[in-house]
């Protein structure tokens, strides 16, 4: 193919009449990429997309389904019910770099009616459809890194209709250098009769947000760099004490048998062994080497650490002492198989289980699963934040929950899904709901709630986009509970029980404090001197704080950027200001899409005051 003179070609597109603004733009983009390796599709218009292009979302708490019984102590899970493209924008004000685990399960685009765009099925005819579904996970997938802290990764389901393409546009995303590892996951564990092959497996696809470069295992001795080093690595898995036995007494204790041999040649640790109990001879396995010298094998071999196989006749294998152990177990592995990571056969029942038998969902993903990813991913003793952008019955809230439980850990989830067929309300809602609460299995056996957890349930509210000063009032007025999440502070103290002035409401104002930390929002800039007034009076350290205090967090309206720091002179000391909209509008700058420009025969839109 001969080589194409792009400059000239751009400026032939220039030349072209009939096309609007947008067409062109979108030619001069085509022209300027020179892509030379990657994955390329035809992207395609996305209805939730163009709603962006001219609103904002923020998102609203349904106070009447919040599940707060867990009390202040406990994590504050937060399901959010609307458009995943809608939520992400607004998580990305809240949560930008701070989410460690994502695990998503999103349509597999098989072709049977699994995968719906634009409130239409995805098909097998659809010659669009490989096209459809990367513009929708790019999308989405390119908000998620953002949303992902510096040793943050994310896990994605998926199968052989769309792991290939999803293996290159993560590459794409997330960077080459990011990829974790691609995990089998035995998925199933009957045949299928009405096929030539029975298809036992899916995959989670991993990367990280920035792949520590050197993953070496770490020693107990430096294993605190686990979690204080940039970039992510696993944390070792838990040690297994039932693979261990004592089945000849030893006075080590329990212990298991490995393998005796390692992969690749090594000249010096290749040599016969005798079996003692046969007289045998032995020579590692084609392409393997002996684990140890063979003055190492006679001295282990005097001690007791090398038999035979169960019978003493077979090949030599090493004892393994489970009081040898490092003390922070054993590193993970790739191959996720059925009895450890349970298969969608264990999802379907344990959920029915939740539900009295009503099949309420289809193939829901096993709390097994989620839990050992957590488990490799997270620490019980630090805070991790959880999210699920494609929740659908909840599982990974279940999950959360159940290993919090299980360790003590602080884990807190956040789950996105929409509420086709009333899901979100009716299932996923409801699930984790009674597990909190506790629920009676179809055999009636009781099952303790997980009462130590509070769910608190939002929707996505969408505003005008434009910045008249009318709708950045709006903004700020329905943004109060985006800054509840973002400061994870949900307790409201009522202006009116409070020693400021009589004339101050909420409408001027409103408080929030845990009792360790405190924030304001302040709607009404007129009251920001009766405020300061407050501010500088002993009555907010009992008002607010318990124990110590700490900086309040102070967002208050501004049209522009700058947030009254003149004004609050006298008490900068004790608050931290922010200019709202504007941060909420930087935020969102990053991940929505550009505004339609007007086309050149449209009247240009009037503002108020009738500026043009």
């Amino acid at each position: 193919m001969a080589r194409i003179d792009r400059a000239a070609l751009r400026q032939k597109i220039q030349q072209i009449e009939g096309l609007s603004d947008d067409e062109r733009a979108a030619l001069l983009q085509l022209a300027a990429e020179g892509r030379s390796y990657g994955l390329v599709w035809e992207d395609r218009a996305e209805e939730v997309e163009e709603r962006l292009r001219e609103e904002l979302p923020v998102l609203v708490e349904d106070k009447e389904l919040a599940l707060t019984d867990g009390g202040q102590e406990a994590p504050n899970h937060i399901l959010i019910e609307g458009d995943n493209l809608e939520a992400l924008t607004a998580l990305s004000y809240t949560h930008e770099g701070k989410v460690d685990v994502i695990y998503i399960d999103p349509p597999y685009n098989t072709g049977n009616r699994d995968f719906v765009y634009n409130d239409s099925f995805v098909d097998n005819e659809d010659s669009y459809r490989h096209s459809k579904w990367l513009s929708f996970m790019s999308k989405r997938l390119r908000i998620a890194k953002r949303l992902l802290s510096d040793r943050g990764v994310i896990f994605i389901s998926i199968d052989d209709n769309e792991q290939a393409s999803l293996k290159l546009l993560c590459d794409e995303v997330f960077g080459e250098k990011n990829f974790v590892t691609c995990f089998p996951w035995h998925s199933r564990q009957s045949l299928q009769n009405d096929t030539d092959i029975s298809v036992n497996h899916e995959y989670l696809v991993c990367y990280a947000k920035n792949r520590r470069q050197s993953n070496r295992r770490l020693k107990p001795s430096n294993a605190a760099t686990w979690y204080t080093d940039e970039g992510f690595v696993f944390y070792p898995i838990e040690k297994d004490s039932d693979k261990y036995s004592n089945p000849d007494n030893d006075p080590r204790g329990p212990w298991k048998a490995d393998p005796f041999d390692a992969p690749h040649v090594r000249p010096n640790l290749t040599y016969p062994i005798v079996n003692p109990n046969t007289g045998e001879q032995h020579l590692p396995p084609r392409g393997r080497h002996w684990r140890i010298s063979p003055e190492k094998f006679a001295s282990a071999l005097a001690d007791n650490r090398i038999l035979f196989g169960k019978s003493g006749n077979g090949r030599p294998q090493m004892k393994v002492f489970l009081n040898e152990q490092e003390e922070f177990g054993s590193i993970a592995h790739s191959w996720f198989d059925a009895d450890k990571y349970e298969t969608a056969t264990h999802g379907s029942k344990e959920l029915q289980s939740v539900f009295d038998g009503d099949k309420v969902f289809t193939s829901p993903k096993p709390t097994a699963l989620i839990k050992e990813l957590l488990k490799i991913t997270t620490l019980s003793d630090k805070p991790a934040t959880v999210l699920d952008f494609f929740a659908g019955s909840g599982t990974t809230l279940h999950a959360v929950m159940q290993l919090n439980k299980e360790d003590g850990g602080r884990r807190q989830c956040i789950l996105v899904t929409n509420n086709e067929n009333n899901i979100c309300r009716e299932v996923t809602y409801e699930r984790n709901k009674r597990v909190i609460e506790g629920y009676t299995t179809p055999k009636g056996v009781p099952v303790e709630g997980l009462r130590d957890n509070n769910l608190r349930y939002y929707r996505t509210r969408l505003l005008p986009r434009e910045r008249t000063n009318r709708n950045m009032r709006a903004l700020v007025s329905a943004a109060t509970d985006l800054l509840c999440i973002k400061e994870k502070l949900f307790e409201e103290l009522k202006v009116e029980s409070l020693e400021l002035r009589e004339e101050l409401t909420q409408k001027d104002v409103r408080i929030f404090s845990d009792g360790e930390r405190a924030m304001m929002v302040v709607y009404n800039e007129e009251a920001i001197p009766d405020i300061v007034d407050w501010l500088q009076t002993d009555a907010i350290i009992n008002s607010l704080f318990t124990n110590h205090y700490s900086l309040i967090k102070v967002y208050v309206f501004s049209p522009g950027a700058y947030a009254w720091d003149d004004d609050f002179a006298p008490v900068l000391d004790r608050v931290e200001l922010c200019a709202l909209p504007e941060a909420i509008y930087q935020a969102y700058k990053n991940v929505l899409p550009k505004k339609r420009a007007p086309r050149r025969d449209e009247e240009p839109t009037k503002k108020e005051g009738g500026e043009e």
